[in-house]
């Protein structure tokens, strides 16, 4: 891996973290958690990582408020 490549996947990984934060964030100003709701260990792991937010599963009410959230944004 080249020390640009590095570089970018530091970037990467910096602003899944980060989208991570603010979404961890306005669920729970929403009043929703997701319990499962993390950067995929695998999509790091790689020797390129292009990291991917895991937003798990939830019960259905959790569901249902998400959805109501969702539909109040738009």
């Amino acid at each position: 891996m080249t020390a640009e490549s590095k570089r970018h996947a530091v970037v990467c990984v910096e602003l899944a973290e980060e989208t991570l934060r603010e979404l961890h964030a306005a669920l729970a100003r929403a009043g929703i958690a997701l319990p499962s709701l993390r950067i995929d260990p695998a999509s790091v792991a790689r020797e390129a990582p292009c990291p991917r937010i895991e937003l798990g599963g939830c019960s259905v009410d959790v569901a249902a408020r998400l959805a109501a959230v969702l539909r109040g944004a738009s």
